[in-house]
């Protein structure tokens, strides 16, 4: 990717999301998904959706589904932990699911507090059920949001594009 492309990786995202139907926006705020919610935001046919908590995403996002819309959860690596017993939703309704994870507690982090739930982001979803497709480069970016959204809503499974301090940049403390 080129310089502007890798400052312009939101959009990216944003535009495949909706390409493939996405109309719904679940979110938690959060620095690293700030961008793909105003772009939501921005537009007639896309909606974005402020959660207290990320589990409600989920729920969110399943009844979604039983209308016939799409939609994806948002949401900072810290909010990992208080989706996995949500998750056993996905799974025995065989939902299809697609969380956006930007990552704390790995490359440069320099919050101490931020380690805990960074490290144990992929072998929680992968527990759930989840499939977890990272993103450590811009190179990988537009493939990987292709390869999330195919598992997702063409294959029906749950899956997490997480997008780590690498390619976001580390948060100075």
């Amino acid at each position: 990717m080129t310089e502007t492309a890798t400052q312009d990786w939101p959009k990216l995202i944003f535009d495949r999301l909706v390409e493939a139907g996405v109309s719904l926006f679940a979110y938690v705020p959060d620095f690293g998904n700030a961008k793909i919610i105003e772009m939501a935001d921005e537009r007639n046919d896309t909606r974005s959706v402020l959660l207290s908590t990320e589990e409600e995403g989920v729920a969110l996002c399943c009844g979604a589904d039983l209308v016939g819309e799409r939609a994806v959860l948002c949401m900072q690596s810290s909010g990992v932990g208080n989706v996995p017993n949500f998750l056993s939703l996905v799974k025995g309704g065989r939902f299809p699911m697609l969380m956006i994870v930007t990552m704390r507690g790995d490359y440069g982090e320099e919050n101490p507090w931020q380690y805990p739930m960074g490290q144990a982001v992929t072998p929680v979803l992968e527990a759930m059920g989840t499939q977890v497709i990272r993103v450590d480069r811009t190179d990988e970016l537009d493939q990987a949001v292709r390869a999330a959204i195919g598992a997702a809503f063409r294959a029906e499974q749950s899956v997490a594009l997480v997008l780590s301090q690498k390619f976001l940049g580390a948060k100075s403390f």
